[in-house]
């Protein structure tokens, strides 16, 4: 049986802050400020949700369910938003949940009385309009498209929970990277410049019996940041030169190139070209912006019998590590259906290795996997890759190549650990 629940892992951030010394009452409750990015564009079919990344609090894990386009039993334009305890049994919790506004002020709270979550999902049906939300005037969502919403769970005694200011002391951020991304087609300052462009990529006809579009960039900045674009001009280092690029489009490497310089894509044009931008991202290695087209492809796809395979096969092509994982889930969650209408001729015999990882994590119960917090072959392809990123490893790859990574890592921690006893 297909699920219709929706999981973001990438594109959404969890922010979890310091205790305060100056909290005291406030220290009763424990809040954590969650980022549901690109709202608008959010699943928002009736009975659809969003699920937040798991967080601890008084010794249990929870998340957060929000239905953008509300439930069946919820008023027309309504969203609703539930608590969820993910741990097996029972607690009882006394929780609030506010949205903030752009400028960090709560605009809009409800609140929940203590009461047990064993076997059941606790918050509003009617939880808000959704066009509230929306509505620019209200300044809701920030100039990205992004809600902020606190959760607050009351403390139990003993207790360790983080405490998050609600609405932390303002400072303003560091202006550098702004001011590197105006760099960005400085002509004046420029160095080097890429033409980019063919009749056979670009986005319509008008675009494509023109000249190809120039970019300037610097040379500088390349090497650091994208050597692989920058090894394009070769070892001239007094006169500026130029690149030429055929095979990606003006627009998508417009976006390339602005991430680059320390900006970041726009949500709606980071789905509407997501897989455009996995490749020019996946050819010249920048990698995390790879990383964050895939999870905007993969959060913007649903995955069905007619294109799993085509999306199989693509994950396994680029290293698309999150994306495979989401293919496989779907054939393990539908394997009746998947045995009976779908052929597995053309696939590499390797993958079968994930399809046999897919369906053991779904009979591994969450008791069985409690604290093996080294099993790397069971894990999820974002937990992986946390970990990589924690110890400064390479997060691009396949799932093989990163358990293999950590794995190493871990060894050379043990042997590390054996010298100095020595």
């Amino acid at each position: 049986m297909m699920t219709n629940v929706h999981r973001i892992d990438t594109n959404l951030t969890l922010d979890v802050g310091c205790r305060s010394s100056s909290a005291s009452a406030a220290e009763e409750w424990a809040h954590f400020k969650m980022l549901f990015h690109d709202f608008a564009n959010l699943p928002s079919a009736v009975d659809q949700c969003t699920l937040s990344p798991e967080f601890n609090c008084n010794g249990h894990k929870w998340c957060i369910k929000l239905y953008p386009g509300g439930k069946r039993e919820s008023r027309t334009g309504c969203l609703s938003l539930h608590l969820k305890l993910c741990d097996e049994g029972d607690a009882t919790a006394a929780f609030e949940v506010s949205v903030l506004d752009k400028f960090q002020s709560i605009q809009h709270t409800m609140k929940g009385i203590e009461q047990s979550f064993q076997g059941l999902n606790r918050g509003w049906k009617d939880y808000c309009l959704r066009s509230y939300i929306l509505n620019q005037s209200e300044n809701i969502l920030d100039d990205n498209g992004t809600l902020a919403v606190v959760v607050s769970i009351k403390r139990k005694n003993d207790s360790a929970c983080p405490f998050v200011p609600i609405n932390p002391t303002f400072v303003p951020s560091n202006p550098m990277s702004g001011l590197i991304t105006s760099m960005l087609l400085d002509e004046e300052t420029a160095d080097v410049y890429f033409e980019v462009g063919s009749a056979d990529v670009h986005d319509d006809v008008d675009e494509a019996a023109s000249s190809p579009v120039t970019f300037h960039a610097h040379r500088l900045i390349l090497k650091t940041c994208a050597p692989m674009l920058a090894s394009l001009f070769g070892s001239y280092d007094e006169e500026i030169v130029a690149a030429s690029i055929t095979d990606v489009k003006p627009a998508v490497f417009r976006h390339l190139l602005h991430y680059v310089y320390g900006g970041s894509v726009p949500g709606k044009e980071m789905n509407a070209h997501s897989k455009d931008i996995i490749n020019a991202a996946d050819k010249y290695s920048i990698v995390n912006l790879k990383l964050e087209a895939e999870a905007a492809y993969v959060t913007s796809t649903k995955i069905t019998m007619d294109n799993a395979m085509d999306n199989l096969l693509y994950a396994d092509a680029l290293n698309l590590a999150l994306l495979k994982e989401v293919v496989m889930d779907f054939l393990a969650e539908n394997s009746e259906e998947v045995t009976e209408k779908m052929s597995f001729a053309d696939v590499p015999g390797h993958v079968m290795k994930d399809l046999l990882v897919a369906f053991s994590r779904t009979k591994k119960t969450k008791q069985d996997s409690q604290g093996d917090n080294n099993n790397f072959t069971i894990m999820r392809v974002n937990e992986l890759r946390m970990k990589l990123d924690e110890k400064g490893l390479n997060v691009d790859g396949s799932r093989e190549a990163m358990i293999e990574t950590l794995r190493g890592s871990a060894q050379e921690a043990a042997d590390d650990d054996d010298s100095l006893e020595e």
